[in-house]
């Protein structure tokens, strides 16, 4: 190999390191974005089947399980 293709490789190589260390610092703020959510994740969902027929189904179908498991 000459010293030419070793130069063009190392090139190659830098720029791929680069381009990979940019992708780990976007995914690593990412990351950071989730952790430091404050609220919990179920607030986030609370009251998402209001006036949901099929979940108040669901509730009435386990309030008479709970019923006849007495």
């Amino acid at each position: 190999m000459t010293s030419q293709q070793l130069e063009e490789r190392s090139q190659q190589l830098e720029a791929r390191v680069a381009t990979l260390e940019k992708e780990l610092a976007e995914m690593k703020q990412m990351l950071y974005g989730f952790v430091q959510k404050k609220s919990p994740w179920w607030l986030e969902v609370a009251g998402s089947f209001e006036n949901d027929p099929t979940f108040e189904e669901a509730v009435r179908f386990g309030q008479e399980w709970r019923k006849s498991a007495e």
